[in-house]
């Protein structure tokens, strides 16, 4: 079995856990002529480009008030109250991140302190594509209202005749969004980006994409506009042992796979057995579903990794850094203490990924592509800047500015130690 790797050396790993990815170059330069038009020409850009990636010819933008009710509409009532439900869920989970201010006399006189406060305007984008994923509405809207963003604008893209998605509306309506912009892919990105005269300029852009979102994400940063990180491609690693179940284990890369073409699933064992069991549940699972055709060219990104030890499944799964991370066996305690790099970790056989996609309450927007091992997944804190105070007295200046004269002075910036030495006469020539 082509997908099957026995007990690899660990100078091998970079190879065998390379992603199904293209190389920035290969994208970069459709990605720097959309970022140029639309920076150039606006709304004229956006719509050309629209039709020709999506096919959808735009009269306007803009999603309407009666747009968003005629979507309520048409959800089945089973389907808003599982929205309703996995909303709550979220935002008890998000709103249990807040945090209180810090404040602190470093030494007498010396008050430092900490706040909060949101981001005034953000940019949310929701990937349409084969799977309009209405889940990741709720996974940025809802921390963005409990952080209290002023400005909410939500782009995702058309189908071929100009619509939304309705679960994607009806989701948007119910998170309180009224700015909704059908427009999705790199052109949305630079929209939000440069600002049009239909799309507001942001200050920061969440929500993951294909590889094209991606890299135009990371363009926007060279354009004062920050992201929550570069997210691309879905990807799943599970480690399992000879007591998990194949199908349940068969079923969560499958969940994954789905995503598209460019998804990777990945499996760690010490036990082989379990390895060719979770093959053939792969297989005989794959027959019995929709998306059939995407799940096995993603399939042929698969690995099933065989090792030799608890201790060696735990160093390949910190060095690949997965964004969703499976644990599956007798030693959970284990694996979860030696957690270093991962986005989102999901303990014991009745843990699916899918519970964390949708409704347990944490959040799916992750990092992938090993950025685990220096991003944090979109949280409450994503949505807040912390701000810095501080504020001294007579005594505090005093007791602290020859430390700070001494030390600028050592760094050669005299106007540094001037701004305290003139503060410090003062306080002298006033106590005469």
């Amino acid at each position: 079995m082509k997908s099957l790797i026995k007990y690899p050396a660990q100078s091998t790993w970079e190879s065998i856990l390379q992603r199904p990815t293209q190389s920035v170059e290969a994208v970069e330069s459709i990605v720097n002529e959309v970022f140029l038009a639309v920076k150039q020409e606006g709304d004229l850009a956006i719509k050309r480009y629209t039709k020709q990636f999506d096919q959808a010819e735009l009269k306007s933008v803009f999603v309407s008030q009666k747009e968003i009710d005629s979507a309520s509409e048409v959800v089945s009532k089973d389907l808003k109250e599982a929205i309703q439900q996995a909303k709550s869920n979220i935002e008890v989970f998000h709103n249990a991140q807040k945090t209180t201010k810090v404040d602190v006399e470093t030494q007498p006189g010396v008050r430092c302190w900490q706040e909060k406060r949101p981001i005034e305007t953000v940019g949310l984008y929701i990937p349409g594509g084969t799977a309009p994923l209405f889940s990741t509405v709720l996974m940025l809207a809802v921390p963005a209202t409990l952080a209290g963003c002023k400005n909410i604008v939500l782009c995702s893209p058309p189908n071929a005749e100009g619509v939304i998605a309705n679960e994607i509306l009806y989701t948007a309506g119910l998170c309180g969004i009224t700015t909704i912009i059908k427009v999705g892919g790199i052109q949305a990105i630079a929209g939000l980006t440069f600002g049009t005269a239909s799309i507001p300029k942001v200050s920061k852009i969440f929500g993951p994409g294909n590889q094209y979102v991606t890299v135009a994400k990371q363009l926007a940063t060279k354009f004062g506009v920050a992201i929550d990180m570069p997210a691309g491609p879905s990807e799943l690693l599970i480690v399992a042992d000879k007591n998990a179940n194949p199908a349940f284990i068969a079923s969560d890369l499958l969940s994954q796979a789905e995503h598209g073409v460019d998804s990777q699933v990945v499996l760690v064992s010490t036990d082989e057995k379990l390895l060719l069991e979770t093959a053939e549940q792969i297989r005989i699972q794959t027959q019995l579903l929709d998306r059939k055709s995407i799940i096995e060219k993603a399939l042929e990104n698969k690995k099933l990794i065989l090792v030799i030890s608890d201790q060696e499944a735990v160093d390949l799964i910190n060095y690949y850094g997965p964004e969703h991370y499976i644990i599956c066996t007798e030693n959970n305690s284990f694996f979860v203490d030696n957690v270093i790099n991962a986005g989102s970790v999901f303990i014991g056989e009745y843990t699916p990924e899918s519970a964390g996609d949708y409704a347990s309450g944490t959040n799916h927007t992750l990092p992938t592509n090993g950025y685990a091992k220096a991003y944090s997944g979109v949280n409450l804190d994503s949505f807040l800047k912390n701000i810095t105070f501080q504020e001294i007295t007579k005594q505090g200046l005093a007791t602290i500015g020859t430390t700070i004269e001494l030390m600028a002075e050592a760094e050669g910036l005299m106007a540094h130690k001037n701004a305290v030495s003139i503060r410090l006469k003062s306080i002298e020539d006033e106590s005469k």
